[in-house]
């Protein structure tokens, strides 16, 4: 998807950061992502905030790890033998059980900003990952309804989502795509709070 070459800087950053959140939570990264991750940092503050922190701390860790250590990581995660050590939906961390009102309503939610769930995907839509790549393509087609939809379907549960995620014995690398995600979504809960 091209992104308009209207789209302001700060716009486009925002929508390429859950592009990469939208990826890194979706499957494991290649070789590719970790290098162009590691060499991504840039220098630290003297007293950096938690977004430049934990981008720091992504590119660090992305240099630490190797592409099959990230997938066994992302596997005993997210995949398990019979699931997963997280289960990153949004009706599990509202309700406590997959499939329920929140994902009728994110369905709801979805149809009427045209969009659909893409047929060779099995996750249903309330995965973080999905929401991500949602508001991701909000923020690339400059559409108006990014703060109700973040309200709505992200912000009731993904502080502890990417809590569970950072304090998984299982995380190495994926606690700093965690730190990652809760630095964005603070921000970004703030940024959305704004009156337009």
């Amino acid at each position: 998807m091209d992104e308009p070459k209207s789209l302001p800087s700060e716009q486009r950053w925002r929508s390429n950061t859950y592009a990469l959140l939208a990826r890194l939570l979706s499957a494991p990264p290649d070789a590719d992502l970790l290098h162009r991750l590691e060499t991504s940092a840039a220098p630290l503050a003297v007293n950096p905030a938690p977004l430049p922190l934990a981008w720091h701390d992504l590119a660090r860790a992305a240099g630490k790890t190797t592409v099959q250590a990230a997938a066994d990581e992302f596997r005993v995660l997210f995949i398990g033998m019979t699931r997963g050590e997280l289960l990153p939906y949004a009706s599990y961390y509202q309700t406590g059980f997959l499939m329920e009102k929140p994902l009728v309503v994110l369905r709801a939610d979805l149809r009427v900003l045209g969009l659909q769930r893409q047929e060779r995907t099995s996750e249903p839509e309330d995965h973080i990952a999905a929401l991500c790549e949602v508001m991701s393509l909000l923020i690339s087609e400059q559409q108006p309804r990014q703060a109700e939809f973040f309200q709505r379907h992200i912000a009731p549960w993904q502080k502890r989502f990417f809590a569970d995620l950072r304090q998984s014995a299982a995380a190495g690398f994926y606690r700093s795509v965690a730190l990652l995600g809760d630095a964005f979504m603070t921000i970004e809960s703030q940024y959305l709070s704004l009156p337009e």
